[in-house]
């Protein structure tokens, strides 16, 4: 038989490499992690604008139930991102606005739901963030059992309980609790060589030049030649 648990205690990462890699924003650290963590793109956020970085408290759920998000909320702590999964595909809007409440009561940052939303314009007011699959006003019930802080795939991408969530306008990225301050590291360094980059771009450098990549255009047999006169 199956077993469902709430799991009330997890590790969590340090909070300055949280607020650093928060910093770096979801594409450089996408490309500082060896391009891995990406949460699938169908999840997007509901709000522009919005960057949060914290712990992920995971949720398994059965599609179209919400009563392990409630179970969850007991277990969440300040700056955690809530990150919900079904165990099948599933749009239904199972958080809203109350339950947004709850969780800013217990100073939650952000969601991130495999499945769908409702009460969109009123998360919008309260500046709730939320990264979804769906906006969709079908209701759920609260009957079935599920799990709290086990590993979860979210969009294609297993995220831990404890590890690092960043989302932005470019999505949703995990960083593995053990990977994090190697990755912040490598981040930090992506973006000080980019501030030397944008200085030459902006002075009109080509970035074929820039990068070194007109002998690689020659090697994989790019010529340039005149066009009409």
């Amino acid at each position: 038989m199956h077993e469902y648990v709430v799991v009330t205690k997890i590790d969590r990462p340090d909070p300055e490499v949280v607020s650093g890699l928060g910093a770096a924003g979801v594409a450089t650290v996408h490309e500082a992690a060896g391009r891995a963590g990406l949460v699938g793109p169908e999840i997007r956020p509901i709000q522009q604008g919005v960057t949060i970085a914290g712990p992920a408290v995971t949720v398994s759920s059965h599609p179209g139930d919400n009563l392990m998000i409630h179970a969850a909320v007991e277990v969440c702590r300040p700056g955690d991102v809530l990150v919900i999964t079904t165990t099948s595909p599933s749009t239904d809007g199972m958080f809203g606005e109350l339950l947004a409440t709850s969780l800013v009561a217990h100073k939650v940052i952000g969601l991130v739901t495999a499945a769908g939303v409702r009460d969109v314009a009123d998360l919008r007011e309260m500046g709730f963030p939320v990264w979804t699959r769906a906006v969709s006003a079908q209701g759920t019930v609260k009957a079935s059992p599920g799990s709290v802080n086990v590993p979860v795939v979210c969009a294609g991408q297993l995220i831990e309980p404890g590890d690092v969530v960043i989302a932005d306008d470019d999505g949703v990225m995990c960083v593995p609790r053990a990977d994090a301050a190697d990755v912040l590291e490598r981040s930090r360094a992506r973006l000080a060589t980019e501030v030397e980059t944008r200085r030459k771009l902006a002075g009109g450098v080509l970035g074929v030049d820039h990068y070194g990549m007109r002998d690689l255009l020659a090697k994989l047999g790019v010529r340039y030649v005149d066009g009409p006169s």
